[in-house]
């Protein structure tokens, strides 16, 4: 963030907002741990502020600080729309274009206040008042907390904004294996951990809480996978019959993609899941090394996201999806097996 932003937030800043703080649709571990730091944040400051999910989000990351303050869209649309009304400042985190709040897109666009993004997805949009914006950095968490610091309110990280933070930041770097976990990343972390981030409990609450069915679905996935070695490829395919036959939670499917890289010489992995509700096969696509899934969710998924980490969807059926991406997947051999 360059000093003429800093210092254009600091004069918003200084006199009293009433702020909405919005993540994206079906909000991941960094969306509401950067959206409930930075509500933390704004209201020690002093100001009137409310954070609004488009949508409800995983159960996992329910016990988190403040996450009773979270105001849901789609249950409480009157409510969030009264809210958006009288907002002078909006925050979107972690997402850049509009479009990725599904149905709270028109409202946004319609409102009245100024915005201000802070994001780390390739390509940003123009519809923000400061964009802070840096591919390169771990999360939305790590720039959340840089954020705070550039407003010199490091000193006034509670052990909840902490917590909050060291979410976001676990869980959108893998627990600190992605490529992008830098030094600077380890160190804000430490930080957040002498402000009080514990982070054996953190890790318990988000990964070891899980529920027999959820299990049950993971071996169904594990069983359901295909091995593609000559592109160095798997995939993961879950039917909505199958998930309703393992009481399907939103989030039960978290990091199931990651199953495949952790097979030797794979470095595309995908999971294709099924939503009837939607009408689309909902595709994650991880990589590691120099194959952009971000380019390949793009280009094929109407979808995108980072280099290693993306997402798309298929309006057709699963069988034809299936077969449209190993048709697409021949035209890749030579760049998945350098």
């Amino acid at each position: 963030m360059n000093s003429a932003d800093i210092t254009t937030i600091k004069s918003i800043l200084s006199q009293p907002q009433k702020i909405v703080i919005v993540p994206h649709k079906n909000p991941d571990g960094d969306a509401m741990g950067s959206c409930l730091a930075l509500y933390g944040f704004l209201k020690g400051m002093g100001h009137t502020a409310h954070v609004i999910a488009p949508n409800d989000y995983p159960k996992f990351l329910k016990w988190m600080p403040c996450n009773e303050m979270v105001i849901n869209y789609e249950w409480e649309t009157q409510r969030a729309q009264r809210l958006l009304d009288e907002s002078s400042l909006i925050f979107t985190l972690d997402f850049n274009d509009l479009s990725r709040v599904g149905q709270m897109e028109s409202a946004l666009r319609e409102a009245k206040a100024d915005f201000i993004m802070i994001d780390h997805h390739q390509q940003p949009s123009d519809y923000a008042k400061v964009t802070y914006s840096d591919v390169s950095m771990s999360s939305t968490c790590e720039m959340v907390y840089n954020f705070i610091d550039f407003l010199g309110g490091a000193e006034q990280v509670t052990k909840e904004i902490a917590t909050n933070l060291y979410t976001g930041i676990m869980t959108d770097t893998g627990s600190f294996k992605y490529r992008s976990t830098s030094s600077r990343t380890h160190r804000v972390v430490a930080e957040l951990i002498d402000r009080g981030a514990e982070n054996m409990e953190i890790h318990r609450q988000v990964f070891d809480t899980n529920s027999p069915s959820r299990l049950h679905l993971l071996g169904v996935a594990l069983s359901n996978m295909v091995i593609l070695p000559e592109y160095r490829t798997a995939y993961i395919t879950l039917t909505q019959n199958e998930l309703d036959a393992h009481d399907f939670k939103k989030g039960d499917t978290e990091g199931f993609v990651n199953y495949g890289l952790t097979l030797d010489d794979i470095v595309f992995a995908l999971i294709f899941i099924e939503n009837r509700e939607e009408g689309i096969i909902k595709i994650s696509l991880r990589s590691v090394g120099d194959f952009s899934v971000n380019e390949f969710a793009r280009k094929h998924f109407q979808g995108g996201g980072h280099d290693n980490a993306a997402g798309g969807k298929s309006d057709l059926s699963m069988e034809e999806t299936i077969d449209q991406f190993n048709t697409i997947l021949k035209t890749y051999k030579s760049r998945l097996n350098p």
